[in-house]
């Protein structure tokens, strides 16, 4: 502690460290803006509130990974030994070392610490700064206002790069709320009209639908009328960004139309957490109504980020929020996303290590894939994160063989899949990646992509000629990744449906259970995602693991009957 103090001292008085500043995340790409949309504004006010979060050095990362993927190990006699808020904190959280430089840093710099809040595990700080002492702190910034046609509020950012002083730098990953513009771009959810002829199939005509709604999907997947939930502890949630909201009159409308008396099902999310006040949007009117089709009866809560500091990243804050609450659902679908590219590494490794505390205490997080195939930039594809990160379950897309049946499905074309250039490929996927690269000749160049990286997705679903229910009118042919990630969240809930039932642990972070069972997969073995060049191909789907489906589409009864045979 006396060289806590000493230290703390020198801060004070003037340190001669303060004199050499460095750059936290320089690998971070500061004109993506321009090409995405937004439109810089005027200066943000002297006095006007920045919102910044520093996110602090965490103790024990290699340790919470390891835990991790003890808890997640179907064969590890940790398996569903999972953690809790407090048992983390005392893990991973900053030293008091690390907090106090940093607070003694800023308020020399002349922050109010009162306007100043940290989380619970102490991990993050989170502090709304005037703007002319914000660019005092971050030497270098310059923040303004900057628009989107697709947001109705602005966005503060800085297109200069920050620098701390180099003393600092060693107790701090990053400083959120500077750079990174949310991607408002990500997700494409679209309508296609499906008008392919019957004439051209051999099919039942009696049996013949027209679009896919849940009793489609539970049927291809195997669910019956007796697969809901009823478990007073099961729950799943869908994460919202930018101005999505939903409407409970357009969910209970979907359940009237498209459900009926199929199966027993709520017809009203539980739980609202954030702002849901504006049009109900199709992105979150298809996440809700899918989630509670396949996860049928199950208290289902709807998290929107992006209303109480809508300046700052709604992602981030996300992620903040969910490790700040001590109780949340098992099941979170996420669409959203941005491209490896344009983030800092620093950020993308930090935000991995907050997926590593959620999987530890037992949530399991699925992240769309994206709709731009195997993406592109720069003549390379382009991952997307954060499902590029190992410590996330990626969705990617499929759509029917047969449009009015419900046989065998293809590798759609949008769905996002290839292989990081950030993260290295984790050891529970190793065996089935290299078995795909040394059994196709259908491989992209070599130089399009990192065959050594972090392959996604892990697992698909159906993604294309959906039915939803928005702002009171029945729409068609919605088609995304956004609709595969609802219908395995659902999926994934009744699994834990089950082993709740069976007074065991819920299925927590899924990827290396997904790979110890992927005959409980339907396997996926034809089609390709899109590549580079317009008609291009970039991965295609093959038997077995291939980074387009990942490992199938859910088999229900198999993957319950894997779940339960756990000894755990």
């Amino acid at each position: 502690m006396q060289g806590i103090s000493v230290f703390l001292c020198a801060l004070l008085v003037g340190s001669t460290y303060q004199n050499t500043f460095e750059a936290l995340e320089e690998d971070q790409d500061l004109t993506y803006w321009q090409q995405e949309g937004w439109v810089k504004l005027h200066r943000v006010e002297p006095e006007s509130s920045v919102h910044l979060t520093f996110a602090l050095k965490q103790e024990n990362v290699d340790d919470l990974e390891e835990l991790l993927l003890k808890v997640s190990d179907p064969d590890s006699p940790s398996y569903g030994k999972y953690l809790s808020v407090d048992q983390i904190t005392n893990l991973i959280s900053p030293t008091k070392e690390t907090v106090d430089i940093v607070k003694v840093w800023l308020k020399n710099n002349g922050v109010n610490l009162d306007h100043c809040d940290i989380t619970l595990n102490k991990d993050f700080l989170l502090c709304a700064i005037p703007r002319k002492t914000a660019e005092k702190v971050l030497l270098g910034s310059v923040f303004h206002y900057y628009k989107h046609d697709k947001l109705s509020s602005h966005v503060i950012r800085s297109d200069s790069r920050y620098y701390i002083p180099t003393f600092i730098s060693q107790y701090l990953d990053f400083v959120g709320g500077v750079h990174r513009f949310p991607n408002v771009n990500f997700i494409k959810t679209k309508q296609e009209p499906l008008n392919v002829p019957t004439t051209k199939y051999n099919i039942d005509t009696k049996a013949i639908h027209v679009g896919v709604y849940p009793k489609v999907l539970r049927t291809r997947y195997n669910l019956t009328e007796e697969d809901v939930g009823s478990h007073p502890d099961n729950s799943q949630v869908v994460a919202q960004f930018l101005e999505q909201f939903f409407s409970q009159k357009d969910l209970a409308e979907f359940m009237s139309m498209f459900v009926g008396h199929d199966f027993v099902h709520k017809t009203q999310i539980d739980k609202i957490i954030g702002p849901n006040e504006g049009r109900s949007g199709v992105e979150a009117s298809l996440d809700t109504q899918y989630i509670m089709g396949l996860g049928a009866n199950i208290t289902t809560w709807f998290w929107a980020t992006g209303g109480r500091h809508e300046k700052q990243e709604p992602f981030l804050q996300w992620l903040i929020d969910v490790s700040n609450t001590t109780k949340v659902p098992y099941v979170h679908s996420v669409s959203y996303g941005d491209d490896e590219v344009t983030l800092s590494t620093a950020y993308m490794k930090r935000v991995s290590t907050e997926f590593m505390k959620t999987g530890v205490r037992g949530i399991t997080i699925l992240f769309a894939s994206g709709d731009n195939g195997a993406g592109c930039k720069k003549g390379k594809f382009s991952p997307n994160f954060p499902v590029s990160s190992p410590y996330v379950t990626g969705v990617g897309g499929t759509g029917f063989n047969n449009p009015f049946g419900t046989g065998p499905e293809f590798a759609y074309e949008i769905s996002g899949g290839g292989f990081s250039s950030v993260f290295k490929q984790p050891a529970y996927q190793a065996d089935k990646v290299n078995t795909f690269l040394n059994s196709t000749d259908k491989l992209p160049p070599d130089q399009y992509y990192n065959k050594t990286g972090r392959a996604y997705p892990d697992l698909a679903a159906l993604s294309r000629h959906f039915w939803i229910v928005n702002n009171r009118i029945p729409a068609p042919g919605i088609a995304g990744t956004s609709a595969a990630t609802p219908t395995v969240a659902g999926i994934i809930s009744m699994l834990n449906e089950h082993r709740l039932h069976n007074n065991k642990p819920v299925m927590g972070f899924l990827n290396p259970f997904l790979y110890k069972n992927s005959q409980a997969m339907f396997d996926v073995t034809s089609g390709c995602n899109e590549g580079c060049l317009s008609g291009d191909k970039g991965f295609c789907a093959t038997a077995g693991f291939d980074p387009v489906t990942g490992n199938g589409t859910p088999n229900y009864p198999a993957l319950v009957k894997a779940a339960m045979q756990m000894f755990k």
